[in-house]
């Protein structure tokens, strides 16, 4: 959720419409500074305001709230008994986080979810949370339980004098206890392990050669000495109609790594909702990207950290706990539930803000001040770096070496469009971010956001002081640059993704896809141009983006990023809409080829209705369409046919959840009815249909049936690359399941072509270290090893 929650959204369009008529249009009208300074004064004393916002926040509770804690845990612990131990680790990391931290009960959380661990054979990890329960002050009277796992795990990582330390340990703890019956279990456990411990110290394992992951060759890199992140085979131009823009330097070739850059700032998206509504009585089970996934390093959780002061904030280790503690989390910690509630947007100007300093924020806003109106004239822009010398140190985000580099320098000049945007978006802006400053100084947060703190003040949570209402000078300067930054995001803000596996993801063929992860800023990324047709694709590991040339580029052409609408998936019109967001036309060379032919695009033609007659296209621009068949003469409501392509759509979506609960025989009678029906009406080229290809390839596959799984996924492989091309990224994602279909049906020698194919495809979009590339090369080696006769005969 990018901006703040509807009823936030609704409440301030209530408050504009309420306005003197000459007042909005001072608002409209007014520069950030002044902006802020009238926000400040309408929030002034507004109780009813802040009232309401505090019951908004009250939906997104992130204190500690050991009820919580016990309800999950016993939910992890039903969850353990029936053997499902991945959601009992989840539901036990959810427990550990509303603990409080130091008490017995969290201790309690890390050793249950270390019996989880064990059996799901993360031995390593199974230990750590074993060593966070004994510092917890875990129970000693339940030690013996912990202690029996942590020789078990030691055991099966090959540390033998450890586990046997620790079995004498365990020996002389039982033998103490005096009641030996409460022990017979442990005893018996044991005994067990005594003797694997034996038999592994008489006849140790042949060490024979490591085999880790297969690793690609290393990639080619050298960084641009006027750019940073970026390859030298860039350089940063400018024009009045493209503004700053990146350009080859010399002819690249598909694969090449063009620019690769750490986020100067990222925020976790929450996920689908908030945790609790008004009156619930129980908390949610489900799992989001708040506990999959980082916060600090955005990297996939396994045993989440909890933070020490809210019950959001997970890390996959206590360094970045530590890390993001001393960064922003202190000053984020107490203001969990009001940053959920007003937005990513909001949140990711905060955490700016808070990475920048106070005193580089103040720098760059006074900066403003004296020099805002030049901001975005071409004077006060850029010259191609090669024409500059001396004169690139007048390009904005170049430091005084004129290199540009990815620093809060760099993010403060990108465009905010504060003329562009609506005057009552701005409005909405400028009272969330006011109202995020109000808090910060209500809560005694204002040093802590200035940099003025004490290493020993910063070691703990705030506690509420409740301050004067008017906010500070260096508070508005604050506020200022949010808003900036707020505005900034809605043309410069990145959406990180992951490719997330669908279902339990325990089969033989994993089906993924990408899903937005975080929102961040990437200043030398923001270089990048839009086009419906581009010439590059962007990567993610964690925090990090890669640009990869995803086609040939000629020395001198221009190096394009695509922000969402490509051509293959929409039409001009419907581009161009969703493309006034950014406050351009464009006019890559997909749209001007559409809109200059008057024609209509391929995409607009594979993707249409068809006669339910005669099957011949149906055509026409207004509520009823024609066929094309001149001899049929057929018409037919659009509103009918899109009627029809929604039920479908929703019969396809049952399908998928009959599949999901393990009724693959169900799930192909659906989708082979949906087939049928979707053939009257929807062209045989039509996206649907090679969607429901694919979706019956996962069922046969589950089914074990490959040949069948094979068949129908080669259906779909070609409607994809109808649609998008035989290098696109969607076309390797389809051949990375042909692949494992193939693998897991023992067909060889196509399975290791289709390999092959996958692999020259993914590595130009994601490079040879990438997870898909190194899970198909095992693949690959596996086939390779098996007997000649064997690959002569498959």
């Amino acid at each position: 959720m990018a901006l703040p929650v509807a009823e936030w959204q609704a409440r301030t369009a209530r408050l504009w419409a309420a306005l003197d008529p000459t007042l909005r249009e001072r608002l409209a009208a007014a520069s950030l500074d002044d902006a802020v300074r009238l926000g400040c004064d309408l929030l002034r004393g507004e109780e009813e305001e802040e009232a309401a916002l505090a019951r908004l926040c009250h939906r997104a509770r992130t204190d500690k709230e050991p009820e919580a804690a016990s309800w999950y845990r016993e939910q992890g612990n039903r969850e353990f008994k029936r053997g499902r131990y991945q959601a009992a680790l989840r539901l036990y990391s959810k427990a550990a986080s509303h603990e409080l931290p130091g008490s017995p009960e969290v201790s309690v959380c890390f050793a249950n979810r270390s019996a989880a661990l064990l059996h799901l054979g993360h031995f390593e990890v199974c230990l750590e949370d074993i060593a966070r329960a004994e510092s917890h002050g875990y129970p000693d009277r339940l030690l013996p339980k912990v202690l029996l796992r942590k020789a078990e795990c030691l055991l099966c990582l090959e540390r033998l004098q450890e586990a046997q330390d620790i079995l004498g340990v365990l020996e002389s703890k039982i033998a103490l206890d005096g009641v030996m019956t409460t022990h017979l279990t442990r005893l018996k456990k044991l005994s067990q392990l005594k003797v694997k411990l034996s038999e592994k110290q008489r006849c140790p394992e042949p060490a024979g050669e490591a085999r880790g992951g297969i690793q690609g060759e290393p990639e080619i890199w050298e960084e641009n000495s006027s750019i940073s992140g970026a390859s030298s085979s860039l350089s940063l131009s400018f024009d009045a109609d493209r503004g700053r823009h990146l350009v080859a330097s010399q002819d690249i070739m598909p694969g090449q790594s063009l620019v690769k850059e750490e986020a100067f700032v990222s925020v976790l998206c929450p996920g689908e909702s908030l945790p609790l509504q008004d009156g619930d009585t129980a908390w949610d089970t489900r799992a989001t990207n708040v506990d999959l996934y980082c916060h600090c390093c955005l990297r996939q959780l396994l045993a989440s950290v909890p933070c020490q002061g809210c019950s959001y904030a997970k890390y996959c280790s206590q360094d970045c706990a530590d890390v993001a503690w001393q960064q922003y989390h202190r000053t984020e910690c107490s203001l969990g539930a009001l940053l959920l509630t007003l937005g990513v947007f909001c949140h990711v100007a905060l955490r700016t803000v808070l990475l920048a300093g106070f005193p580089e924020v103040s720098r760059l806003v006074a900066w403003s001040h004296r020099g805002g109106k030049n901001l975005q004239s071409p004077e006060a822009r850029c010259k191609p770096l090669s024409d500059a010398g001396a004169g690139s140190r007048g390009i904005p985000g170049c430091g005084s070496n004129g290199r540009y580099q990815s620093s809060y320098q760099a993010l403060f000049h990108l465009l905010p469009h504060t003329e562009q945007h609506s005057p009552e978006h701005k409005f909405l802006c400028t009272l969330s971010v006011v109202a995020i400053c109000k808090q910060l100084q209500a809560a005694g947060l204002e040093a802590a956001v200035l940099n003025q703190e004490s290493p020993q003040q910063r070691s703990k949570p705030k506690t509420c002081e409740k301050t004067s209402d008017e906010l500070s000078p260096e508070l508005k300067t604050v506020a200022e640059a949010m808003l900036r930054h707020v505005l900034q995001l809605q043309c410069n803000a990145q959406a990180i993704t992951v490719m997330q596996e669908l279902g339990p993801g325990d089969g033989a063929v994993v089906d993924k896809k990408p899903v937005r992860l975080a929102t961040a800023f990437f200043p030398v990324l923001s270089l990048l141009n839009h086009s419906c047709c581009p010439n590059t694709s962007v990567s993610f590991s964690g925090t990090a983006a890669t640009v990869r040339a995803s086609q040939p580029i000629s020395s001198g052409q221009e190096v394009l990023h695509c922000y969402g609408p490509h051509w293959c998936r929409m039409r001009v019109a419907e581009r161009q809409q969703l493309l006034s967001q950014y406050f351009f036309e464009c006019r890559c060379r997909a749209c001007l080829q559409e809109l200059e032919s008057g024609v209509q695009s391929v995409m607009s033609i594979r993707n249409s209705f068809c006669c339910p007659k005669c099957q011949a296209q149906m055509q026409g621009e207004e509520d009823t369409l024609c066929c094309s068949n001149e001899a049929c003469a057929t018409s037919a409501s659009r509103d009918h046919l899109s009627g029809r392509l929604q039920d479908l759509q929703q019969q396809i979506k049952k399908a998928l959840d009959l599949l999901r609960v393990g009724k693959a025989d169900q799930a192909v009678k659906m989708l082979l009815k949906c087939q049928m029906d979707a053939g009257t009406f929807l062209s045989p080229e039509h996206l649907l249909m090679g969607e429901m290809e694919d979706h019956l390839a996962q069922v046969y596959a589950t089914l074990g049936k490959w040949q069948e799984a094979a068949r129908h996924l080669k259906k779909s492989i070609e409607i994809v690359e109808m649609h998008h091309g035989p290098s696109s990224v969607e076309t390797g994602h389809e051949l990375f399941k042909l692949a494992q279909i193939l693998f897991n049906g023992f067909a060889v020698s196509e399975a290791l072509s289709t390999i092959q194919r996958a692999e020259g495809i993914l590595s130009v979009h994601f490079g040879p270290q990438s997870a898909q590339i190194q899970e198909l090369q095992e693949m690959k080696a596996c086939l390779s090893e098996l007997p000649r006769n064997i690959l002569q005969r498959t």
